[in-house]
């Protein structure tokens, strides 16, 4: 098996050490003509008692093995959990049948969470050129705003930029846990990927009772990636006020952007009141709102689940 004198980093990295094919240098030989072939130095021009003159060269491209587990090892790498590298745009459902409800009312819901897909694809399609405001995934439990946050989030990072992804309370954790003496991760080593990543998702933002630290941290990490021009998808279960003392049930049109919805569900607290004014109107600048409203289609799977056992 040739192995080859000059290597880039990541083949070595994500190439199998057992594969039959490269032999673990992550390059296998082809043609020339081979789309994607590049010139590479091959070991024997290198080794002792080697002919002198120009190098030999070989015509390779990234071994199969090396491509199998790509997918996973950058959502692993963007920290997109476990449970979620599973979502993208065709497996997020627009056409749910939700025991119980009107016709009607299930048309609207489905008209709405198509219509919210429809608005996060092309988004993604546009990035980076067509992004300079992010997303806000406004609505209840269960309406797919972590799908189709991951689903951006994954095509986008498939495509070779920088992505990340944070639970609102895990990176508030983080950032806490790095003031510990005996932690061995300090504030910046937590911070500068949030900041830096080209495509950030916040997921369940505004999840924890506000206190002045974390609003201070979530503003600075909003300001800078604002000032920065940065992308930011955020997702909440909290709706505006208007959204949340609204009392009519009737399907009704959003202005600024956001999707047609049903009315929302009883809420106590609005996302002013879970992240502050100032942060809510940075949003406002940062991002095109994207209000999802349908029942929780999480818990209507279960209670399917349940009625047939």
């Amino acid at each position: 098996m040739l192995a080859l004198g000059v290597r880039p980093a990541y083949a070595c990295e994500m190439a199998r050490a057992d594969c039959p094919t490269c032999g673990g240098s992550g390059w296998k030989v082809v043609e020339r003509t081979t789309k994607g072939a590049r010139a590479l130095a091959a070991a024997e021009a290198a080794r002792p008692g080697a002919g002198v003159g120009e190098p030999k060269m070989v015509w390779a491209v990234p071994c199969d093995c090396t491509m199998g587990d790509q997918t996973e090892r950058v959502l692993a790498r963007g920290r997109v959990p476990e449970r979620y590298r599973h979502c993208d745009f065709d497996n997020f459902e627009t056409d749910n049948d939700i025991e119980g409800a009107a016709r009607e009312e299930q048309a609207s819901w489905n008209r709405n969470l198509a219509q919210a897909k429809l608005i996060v694809q092309r988004f993604t399609a546009e990035f980076p050129a067509g992004s300079e405001h992010g997303l806000l995934l406004m609505g209840p439990c269960g309406v797919g705003k972590t799908h189709l946050a991951v689903a951006a989030l994954k095509e986008i990072v498939l495509r070779g930029h920088s992505g990340l992804f944070y639970d609102y309370r895990e990176l508030l954790k983080e950032i806490q846990d790095s003031y510990n003496a005996e932690s061995q991760a300090t504030e910046m080593s937590v911070l500068e990927p949030v900041l830096k990543a080209e495509i950030l998702v916040l997921d369940d933002t505004g999840s924890s009772k506000p206190s002045l630290w974390a609003l201070e941290t979530v503003g600075h990490v909003l300001n800078t990636r604002y000032n920065e021009s940065r992308v930011t998808i955020l997702t909440t279960n909290f709706l505006d006020s208007d959204a949340v003392n609204s009392a009519s049930p009737a399907p009704r049109e959003i202005s600024g952007g956001r999707v047609a919805g049903m009315r929302a569900p009883a809420i106590e607290d609005s996302l002013t009141d879970r992240v502050g004014r100032r942060i809510r109107s940075r949003l406002y600048e940062m991002c095109r709102t994207v209000e999802m409203m349908a029942p929780d289609y999480r818990k209507e799977i279960r209670n399917i689940s349940r009625s047939r056992a």
